[in-house]
């Protein structure tokens, strides 16, 4: 079956979406070689390989043990063109499934603008709360877009 996959400005031929897909594969392999996340530009790398081209908004989240090591990284939920609808409960869920001890929030902006709106610094505050419950540390929260990435660590929103 042919996938193709709209965005805002063109639709990505089945080739074009070969090429993405082999691009996050390798930057998947590259971050996990690595063992430990240490630096967020490969992690921003990665997740821009992996949501930057959607044209609906998805929220992920890169799940790690103590040592920061990469456990998962799994696409939570899937939203329209300007939201996705996420819930604090099942994002605690599947924390605790794969027993992370740290986590990385990930989630794009079709739009092209990655900075962080007032929607999603509230949600970020919300999520790092219920987490904080079940002793998971929030390390970063990554709005990506074609055009870059935002980390709230790196801007001090957390």
């Amino acid at each position: 079956m042919k996938r193709t996959r709209k965005t805002p400005d063109y639709t990505l031929a089945p080739e074009e979406l070969a090429i993405l897909e082999a691009a996050e594969q390798i930057l998947r392999k590259r971050l996990k070689r690595h063992g430990e996340i240490r630096d967020p530009g490969a992690c921003a790398d990665y997740l821009k390989a992996r949501c930057a081209h959607l044209d609906h908004e998805v929220f992920g989240v890169v799940f790690l043990d103590t040592r920061h090591r990469i456990i998962a990284t799994e696409e939570l939920f899937r939203g329209t063109i300007d939201g996705a609808e996420v819930h604090p409960r099942e994002v605690a869920k599947a924390a605790l499934a794969h027993n992370a001890a740290a986590v990385i929030f990930y989630h794009n902006h079709p739009s092209g603008n990655s900075e962080p709106s007032a929607a999603d610094r509230a949600l970020t505050t919300r999520l790092k709360e219920a987490l904080g419950l079940f002793e998971v540390r929030v390390l970063d929260h990554f709005v990506v877009s074609g055009e870059g990435t935002t980390s709230f660590a790196q801007r001090g929103l957390l």
